[in-house]
């Protein structure tokens, strides 16, 4: 496919990505009104919605049908956009803007935030546990597999250490910990699911799940050059104190890492075979990272 034609179809699925969201949410206004507002307002600002394409597309890449991972791509954008509304609370890293607008708390109420992410949360097993698309089985082991991804091994466990390690020294290992908790788990998370949906098992599967592990390394490690150098779209050196690989390899050894788990990343995907659209798609974030040279 050429380049035209997969824009063309990336934006596809990323248009049908942001139709279907605002349709699994309470329309707007409806009772009660801060709650569904705060929700709608959180998941449907602007965003690059990658998490749910990364999904149709390992998805398309493995042969599932046209739209049977849609569903299941919107719920972890859902599990995105709770995980960002609680991350900028006043109790955890107390900021004010997020995509360039204001945060959840700050356009409605803290209260009202806290329910939110709540809310999308729990939206987000339901829409896996009610789409009609997908087998049984299917529906159970990603509930499973969403759950694990949420809790005491991932997104909950690296926000609490993403606290803690303010102000701490850190040896790189321990940064990746970190890293994976905070933003890998739900890379590979959307990443499974697409597998999944198509039928990938076993050590195809898991060669896909190492792949985008490696992923989510190089993606936390461009957002922490982006915050550095306050060019995405949030509070600007937010970061600042935390131990993170830019901090300890500075930009240029945090950029050669970022490039070699991208590197890393090709290479685990290779068992699993398919027909790498979603590599193509995630690689084209890091063509030209805003960053200072």
């Amino acid at each position: 496919m050429d380049e035209a034609a997969f824009l063309s179809t990336v934006e596809r699925l990323r248009a049908g990505v942001e139709r279907r969201l605002g349709d699994l949410l309470p329309p707007d206004g409806q009772a009660p009104a801060a709650l569904t507002g705060a929700a709608r307002y959180a998941l449907l600002s602007p965003g690059k919605r990658f998490r749910p394409v990364l999904t149709l597309l390992t998805a398309a890449d493995f042969g599932a049908p046209d739209g049977a991972a849609l569903d299941a791509a919107c719920a972890y954008e859902m599990v995105h956009t709770a995980s960002l509304i609680l991350d900028d609370l006043p109790s955890m890293d107390d900021a004010a803007l997020r995509r360039g607008l204001a945060t959840t708390h700050r356009a409605f109420d803290e209260a009202s935030a806290v329910l939110a992410a709540v809310a999308l949360l729990n939206r987000a097993y339901g829409v896996i546990a009610d789409d009609a698309r997908l087998a049984e089985a299917a529906r159970v082991e990603l509930v499973a597999h969403l759950s694990e991804t949420v809790g005491f091994r991932g997104l909950t466990a690296g926000q609490a250490r993403d606290l803690a390690r303010r102000g701490q020294t850190l040896t790189n290992d321990e940064i990746d910990l970190v890293n994976h908790q905070k933003t890998g788990v739900l890379l590979v998370a959307a990443a499974v699911a697409g597998a999944l949906i198509a039928g990938v098992r076993g050590v195809r599967l898991a060669a896909v799940a190492e792949s985008a592990r490696r992923l989510g390394l190089a993606f936390q490690i461009r957002d922490d050059l982006l915050d550095a150098a306050g060019q995405d779209g949030k509070d600007a050196g937010k970061d600042a104190g935390l131990p993170t690989l830019v901090t300890t390899l500075g930009e240029h050894g945090a950029r050669e890492a970022m490039h070699g788990y991208l590197s890393a990343a090709y290479d685990a995907l290779q068992p699993a075979g398919g027909t790498m659209s979603a590599w193509r798609y995630a690689a084209s974030f890091f063509d030209a990272p805003k960053v200072a040279a």
